[in-house]
């Protein structure tokens, strides 16, 4: 089949329900057989832009940014835990973890694309950073999936430097909030219609389904 279905997925590696949405769209990808109908394109949104270098306590930051007391941020990750279950992915929430900054991990994603890896690398820093509790602003973590995923890490960790790469990365996130976009994840198909959020697998079924027929 030459006509793919274009997936466009807006996401942030730190974002648990792009997580969650990503898996259950995949899952209704499977269940449905048309994984090789379908082609998954991966677009830089940062949560959280302006956080410094050292990051910042995920308790502190929810409750500053949205207002959650410690009882339904608790209740919230253990939401996401058990949808991770469902899903087989492994949420990790401790007290000490941190929102970090994600730009880096953006740029490492862009240059994945040209050889084919950026799903498999977005999967890659999202499990180093909810499952294994690993950092990934840092370097030597980056680094780590870089490798995972068999690209050359040397060649792509030059990119980070490369200030023409950094700016075309920035203006794909201005182009998804010109566009619109200012929830994660947020899923478009063929260009045309949108979801956002971690929709439910059957609502993923139909859409693919009704999009395949067409």
């Amino acid at each position: 089949m030459t006509n793919k279905l274009k997936i466009d997925i807006v996401s942030d590696v730190v974002c648990p329900w792009c997580t969650i949405g990503y898996k259950r769209l995949e899952k209704a990808i499977s269940d449905l057989g048309v994984a090789d109908q379908i082609d998954i394109e991966w677009h830089p949104f940062e949560l959280n832009p302006n956080m410094p270098t050292e990051g910042q306590n995920i308790i502190e930051h929810i409750s500053e940014k949205y207002g959650s007391t410690l009882e339904q941020q608790r209740a919230s990750q253990q939401h996401m835990v058990d949808a991770g279950e469902e899903l087989g992915f492994k949420f990790d929430y401790f007290d000490d973890m941190r929102i970090v900054n994600t730009f880096d991990a953006h740029v490492l994603l862009n240059y994945a694309k040209a050889f084919n890896k950026q799903t498999e690398l977005k999967m890659e820093l999202t499990k180093a950073y909810f499952s294994d509790r690993k950092d990934v602003s840092k370097k030597t973590i980056l680094k780590e999936a870089l490798l995972a995923v068999g690209l050359n890490a040397q060649e792509a960790l030059q990119t980070l430097n490369d200030e023409e790469v950094r700016k075309a990365v920035r203006s794909q996130q201005d182009y998804s909030k010109h566009m619109g976009v200012n929830s994660v994840p947020t899923i478009v198909f063929n260009r045309e219609s949108a979801v956002t959020g971690a929709q439910p697998i059957d609502t993923f079924k139909q859409v693919l389904s009704e999009l395949i027929a067409e």
